[in-house]
């Protein structure tokens, strides 16, 4: 029997495209270069370098391939990551925009665009990022919350 070479995790290299890497499968080791992983595996891979922090890659040839690849194979996954550093088509903007901005300069407009003109799917933002542009709201036109977001500020 043919015993395949085995290229484990090494935290301390960084891994390009042409790099091989052997990862646990449910179908048991299975060894891939680092470019077939991120087709195959984008949000695994993805999470290995952002949330665990175990996997070193070139931005350039993997994270920014990866990232691409992400948002088209995890939609959901990709918005929980990017956030507020999202491109969004917001009104009165001819190009697409940071979600940030108009989040952090206009709080009720942007209320008003992701809350009431439905676009929560859009743009993810965390509990305490939707606190922020509640409270945020709240102070500078209280009469546009909703009452299941004015409750969420009630201790």
């Amino acid at each position: 029997m043919e015993q395949l070479q085995s290229f484990p995790l090494d935290s301390a290299k960084v891994y390009f495209s042409a790099d091989e890497l052997t990862l646990e499968t449910e179908s048991g080791l299975e060894t891939k270069k680092m470019g077939a992983w991120i087709a195959s595996d984008p949000v695994r891979i993805h999470k290995m370098i952002v949330r665990e922090k175990i996997l070193q890659v070139d931005e350039f040839e993997v994270l920014r391939p990866l990232e691409s690849k992400l948002r088209r194979a995890d939609p959901d996954y990709y918005k929980r990551f990017v956030g507020l550093k999202l491109v969004i088509d917001y009104p009165g903007y001819s190009n697409g925009i940071v979600a940030k901005i108009p989040y952090e300069n206009d709080p009720v407009g942007f209320y008003k665009w992701w809350r009431k003109g439905a676009h929560e799917d859009k743009v993810y933002l965390s509990l305490g990022w939707q606190i922020k542009l509640f409270q945020k709201v709240a102070l500078m036109d209280p009469r546009m919350l909703l009452k299941k977001d004015m409750e969420v500020l009630r201790p």
